[in-house]
């Protein structure tokens, strides 16, 4: 017996719909970071070491601080999606739900703090 008709197959399209979309999602956020992140070590590298006057001036321009805003937001994306595939594989019931939404919960805090943090720094 199938699972999946003709019309689900040629769109793409499991049983849970998104399959398709989640595994593209995952694939960009990737090849974003692997943009990302060597950008955000070279521009977090002129900022160790120095005084908090000097950080904030350095995070005061706009070039630093959208590298390192981009890169923990798509950082965190990839994670909370990663996370959730994880948990939907190995974890069932009411455990699995409640794991899902607290990921999304601590990597929606995290985005938030961390872009609060550098605005808060940067004015």
């Amino acid at each position: 017996m199938r699972y999946l008709t003709d019309r689900k197959r040629a769109a793409g399209l499991g049983s849970a719909k998104s399959g398709t979309e989640h595994h593209w999602s995952m694939q960009i956020s990737s090849m974003a970071l692997i943009v990302l992140v060597p950008l955000f070590v070279f521009t977090i590298g002129g900022a160790l070491g120095r005084d908090f006057a000097e950080v904030q001036a350095y995070y005061g321009r706009p070039f630093p601080a959208i590298v390192a805003a981009l890169t923990i937001w798509v950082g965190m994306i990839h994670f909370k999606n990663g996370c959730q595939m994880a948990i939907e594989d190995y974890v069932h019931g009411y455990a699995g739900r409640f794991a899902i939404i607290a990921v999304t919960c601590i990597a929606y805090a995290i985005i938030a703090t961390s872009v609060y943090a550098l605005i808060k720094l940067a004015l």
